[in-house]
């Protein structure tokens, strides 16, 4: 299918065949424009347009088997979307009369794929995280152990005093028993 025969096939969608020349030069222009500029283009369930450099490299000559250096070059790529690749394979089949590529259900989109520089950052947050859930565990039970042992001396104390004072006791917070221990020392 060339261009023209692509404005055919939905002309009648459009309301026109003007109209729909009109809306595919409009998006080829917009996707070529972005990929130039070095953006990435996702249509989901279609595929993605992006910009990939080349580095210099050296080829050979079919005819002569000369070694030609190739010079660093740009070039477009084009990957298909899952939802594209399973009607081509024949995993799903092509609806009849409704769109074959339709907008994802919400919340199942996730973000392009990490680049190696954003995956190491996550890796060094993940081990930062996982430093100060330790030192935060630590503190926590430190924190534990004061309320026990101070726990039992108000019991202690209180036992005498009656059961109203013992279930307030046990109600205090890390922080007053820590003063506590500070004026009984």
């Amino acid at each position: 299918m060339n261009k023209a025969q692509l404005v055919e096939a939905i002309a009648d969608k459009m309301g026109g065949r003007q109209q729909a020349a009109d809306a595919v030069d409009h998006v080829l222009d917009a996707i070529v424009r972005a990929v130039v500029a070095g953006e990435r283009v996702s249509v989901t369930g279609f595929g993605s347009f992006e910009k990939v450099d080349r580095p210099a490299r050296y080829a050979r000559n079919p005819q002569t088997g000369e070694r030609v250096r190739v010079k660093k070059t740009s070039v477009p790529r084009f990957r298909a979307g899952q939802g594209f690749k399973d009607l081509v394979s024949g995993s799903k089949k092509l609806p009849k009369g409704d769109i074959a590529v339709k907008k994802a259900p919400k919340g199942s989109l996730s973000g392009p794929p990490p680049t190696i520089a954003k995956s190491a950052g996550k890796k060094a947050a993940a081990k930062k995280t996982a430093g100060a859930a330790k030192t935060t565990a630590a503190k926590k039970t430190t924190a534990k152990k004061t309320t026990t042992s101070s726990t039992k001396k108000s019991t202690a104390k209180s036992t005498t005093q009656g059961t109203k004072k013992t279930t307030a006791a046990k109600k205090t917070p890390a922080k007053k028993s820590a003063s506590s221990r500070k004026r009984s020392a």
